[in-house]
């Protein structure tokens, strides 16, 4: 196998199977699932990473928030290719693509705090104070799930229970 992993925009026609990669994550509880429709409808915010023969083995996504935020979600590799580099290649394309927009701040909301550690995050505090009080204000309109779990809100806390909020600045 040729271990070299080539990083790309997701278009259209690799929703599908970035959804079919996702379901025994999901079935794991490693990753919260998404309806075919939102991966569609979010495939912009996504790259993937392929092997040399064009093969998805990895997808990652950056979803903006705010002016100077961003979240990274619903990163993940197959399990062959784990340990492999692909997240971590999935995560350098996803901090160019945040520069780009001018982000500062990332975002995630994790079980697998050793990755993102590795990468720069660490864990939020819950005294941190990461936006003002009128972007909150703001951001309480989004109905966005992942607004949600960054704000912390209580309608989200199932889809947060034992996950580690944590913040990375570039």
């Amino acid at each position: 196998m040729n271990n070299e992993i080539i990083i790309r925009p997701a278009r259209t026609t690799d929703v599908r199977k970035i959804s079919e990669l996702m379901e025994p994550l999901v079935a794991r509880r490693i990753l919260l699932g998404k309806d075919l429709v939102v991966l569609y409808e979010q495939v912009q915010e996504f790259l993937v990473a392929t092997d040399q023969g064009g093969e998805i083995i990895g997808f990652g996504a950056l979803h903006p928030m705010w002016e100077h935020l961003g979240e990274i979600r619903t990163i993940a590799s197959v399990d062959s290719w784990l340990g492999k580099g692909v997240g971590s290649a999935l995560m350098r394309g996803l901090e160019v693509k945040a520069r780009d927009l001018g982000l500062s701040k990332l975002f995630c909301l994790t079980f697998e705090t050793e990755f993102f550690t590795r990468h720069g995050f660490t864990p939020l505090d819950e005294n941190d104070t990461l936006i003002e009080a009128d972007v909150y204000a703001e951001l309480l309109r989004s109905p966005d799930d992942g607004v949600a779990e960054f704000l912390d809100l209580a309608r989200v806390k199932q889809n947060t229970l034992g996950n580690t909020r944590m913040l990375k600045r570039i």
